[in-house]
């Protein structure tokens, strides 16, 4: 959505909106598919449990009662944390632009750090010194250019690269909810980072995380950025799957080269054998993004078409031929729709019933398969 046709949500659109993604099955890609069909996350919201019912589920999924909301919200707001919503002006615009966007952002801190250009650092949570040290030197230089560095307040290198940006500003993308920093040791890490820049969550503001929110959280720190450097990471990361997200999302992946001998550099070693941009300085990292700071691509989210709100409902054999064709190998829609001979609009309902159901899982956004 471009600036000028971004619009700000009602206090009840935004209790709405926060129901819909807080209710069971919901993603935010089927978030966007619901609020795509039915034009409000209210409407959406009250066709739950029909569509679940469709799609073969035995109970209806828990839509997210309205008074949770509003404690969630007034919880946050007077821990100082706000609610930005997909599509509003404060909503960071690199974000917005990846299939997978959080329909809502909790933030604490300074905003306006997220409306700058940034960079990812990540790397090893164990880090030697001389990552460290790197680390620090490299945030501080990116920062000296004007850029923000964006991390996952892990311990290692992740710290290192938000103290040595404090003073300039750098944004800590949170696994858990705001009311459980993790890990505990660094809760004045982030006040300090609050001043200049500022801290997001997608989860609720007192969820504590757990392993499978990591990978989660990646996303969001590769999807905010230009481009993610990787410094001391082994075959199997998580910083890793950063940068294997970072080049699903089209951004850019640099990787700092260590010794063979050192178990801490087989990741970053392989990323650059892959074709990672080799750094050793920061106008490594300058040279190549600078050209694009301005090219931020079509965002994913558009307003809801009002006219899908007319589309007719699927008969019971659309219903039995799309679960018919799916399996656990992840299909392209548009495959779907050509093999099926239905309308799409009439598949992407038949989805939304199985999403709803807890039976289909969607893999980027036009991969769906059944789930397991």
């Amino acid at each position: 959505m471009d600036a000028e046709q971004s619009r700000t949500l009602t206090d009840e659109e935004r209790i709405d909106w926060l129901r819909l993604i807080r209710s069971d099955n919901v993603g935010p890609r089927t978030f966007r598919a619901l609020l795509d069909h039915y034009g409000s996350a209210g409407a959406a919201l009250d066709a739950l449990p029909d569509l679940a019912r469709r799609g073969g589920a035995s109970n209806p999924p828990r839509a997210f009662p309205r008074a949770e909301a509003e404690r969630e919200i007034e919880s946050a707001t007077e821990a100082g944390v706000i609610f930005v919503a997909l599509g509003e002006p404060g909503y960071p615009r690199r974000l917005q632009a990846i299939d997978d966007a959080p329909p809502i952002l909790a933030v604490r801190g300074n905003r306006d750090a997220l409306t700058r250009p940034m960079i990812a650092m990540v790397g090893s949570r164990n880090a030697s010194a001389a990552g460290i040290k790197f680390a620090e030197r490299l945030a501080r230089d990116l920062a000296a250019a004007d850029f923000v560095i964006a991390s996952g307040l892990a311990r290692g290198i992740d710290a290192a690269a938000h103290r040595a940006a404090i003073a300039t500003g750098t944004v800590a993308v949170m696994a858990g909810g705001h009311a459980h920093i993790y890990p505990p040791e660094h809760t004045d890490l982030l006040e300090a980072i609050l001043a200049e820049g500022a801290a997001i969550s997608e989860m609720p503001f007192t969820w504590q995380p757990r392993a499978r929110d990591f990978p989660r959280r990646n996303r969001l720190v590769s999807g905010l950025s230009l481009g993610v450097v990787v410094i001391e990471a082994a075959k199997r990361s998580g910083s890793l799957i950063t940068a294997r997200m970072a080049l699903e999302q089209g951004r850019e992946v640099f990787a700092v080269p260590g010794s063979p001998l050192d178990p801490r550099a087989e990741g970053t070693n392989a990323l650059i054998k892959q074709g990672a941009t080799l750094v050793c300085e920061a106008a490594d990292v300058l040279d190549v993004v600078r050209p694009i700071i301005g090219r931020i691509g079509d965002p994913i989210f558009r307003e809801p078409d009002r006219e899908r709100m007319s589309d007719p409902e699927p008969d019971s054999d659309l219903r039995g031929r799309i679960p018919d064709l799916l399996g656990p190998t992840p299909v392209t829609v548009d495959d779907l729709v050509r093999i099926s001979g239905a309308p799409p609009a009439l598949v992407r309902i038949v989805l939304l019933e199985l999403d709803l159901a807890g039976r289909l899982e969607r893999r980027g956004d036009a991969l769906v398969s059944l789930s397991g």
